[in-house]
């Protein structure tokens, strides 16, 4: 999306078709994890998109939540998946020929949204609003498109929350505070209240999930990635770094790895 770091490959500026298999990957993978669909369920129920709507999923990937915004709506209604990534719309384009979905997908810009003011029931806007370094921009875009009583469910993740144990708690802040470095807006999470309110919003719900990483394994890409991190900012001396790889693995190897990241839903309404 505009006006973003050049942090990650789901940001406009760095998108590169060499690495959208390594995204739909990605995305598939955190589809599949039961955390990600405990709070996808809860924010989906609390939304409640209903036959003859018109929803938009802003950032939409693999268009999953637009197909499913599509059979809510009904052949009445219309569900547009925008996607600045055309590697990835195209995939979500192809996953809903292939089940028949009536879903659509656009390019486009959280900033900018592709619609006219007031048209739109339902938005639904997940795992996005961490790469923007202006958050509440696209929030008030949000408010925009929408429709006087419409509402919208905004998922995403604070990377402040990231938990390693057991080991040394020093050395494991140290490691876990890498997580901080990946997006724009690492805290997203917590800041989902303040910038629907200050966007003139009426909050409805809130929920949260941890997303659990397998307690007898190390997911050890995201664990170097993290401790490479450290080391680079001086968080970490080298030797200090293997000593917590090492922890993290015997703590593995008994079956007692604790290794978590919350992500936080909030359902809004736009005031009549």
């Amino acid at each position: 999306m505009a006006h973003t770091e050049p942090l990650t490959g789901f940001q406009k500026r760095n998108i590169d078709p060499e690495t959208v298999p390594r995204l739909v990957a990605a995305l598939d993978l955190q589809e599949a994890n039961d955390g990600v669909r405990r709070l996808r369920d809860w924010s989906y129920e609390a939304l409640a998109p209903g036959l003859g709507e018109r929803a938009l999923d802003i950032g939409s990937g693999t268009g999953s939540q637009t197909r499913m915004l599509a059979a809510a709506v009904g052949s009445t209604g219309a569900a547009l998946g925008v996607e600045p990534n055309p590697g990835l719309r195209a995939v979500a384009e192809e996953r809903a020929a292939a089940v028949g979905s009536t879903a659509r997908f656009a390019d486009g810009d959280a900033l900018a949204l592709p619609a006219a003011d007031g048209t739109v029931d339902v938005v639904w806007c997940e795992r996005l609003l961490q790469h923007l370094t202006e958050p509440e921009r696209a929030v008030a875009e949000m408010a925009r498109v929408l429709r006087p009583g419409g509402r919208v469910a905004l998922i995403d993740t604070d990377w402040a929350t990231t938990v390693l144990h057991p080991g040394d708690p020093g050395l494991m802040a140290a490691l876990a505070s890498g997580a901080l470095t990946g997006a724009a807006n690492p805290y997203s999470g917590r800041r989902l209240v303040g910038l629907l309110s200050a966007a003139g919003f009426v909050i409805d719900d809130r929920g949260s999930q941890s997303l659990l990483q397998d307690h007898t394994s190390v997911a050890w890409p995201l664990i170097r990635m993290l401790g490479d991190s450290a080391v680079r900012r001086g968080s970490l001396t080298e030797p200090q770094r293997d000593t917590a790889y090492a922890e993290l693995s015997q703590a593995a190897d008994r079956g007692a790895l604790h290794m978590s990241v919350t992500m936080f839903g909030v359902v809004a309404h736009r005031p009549q």
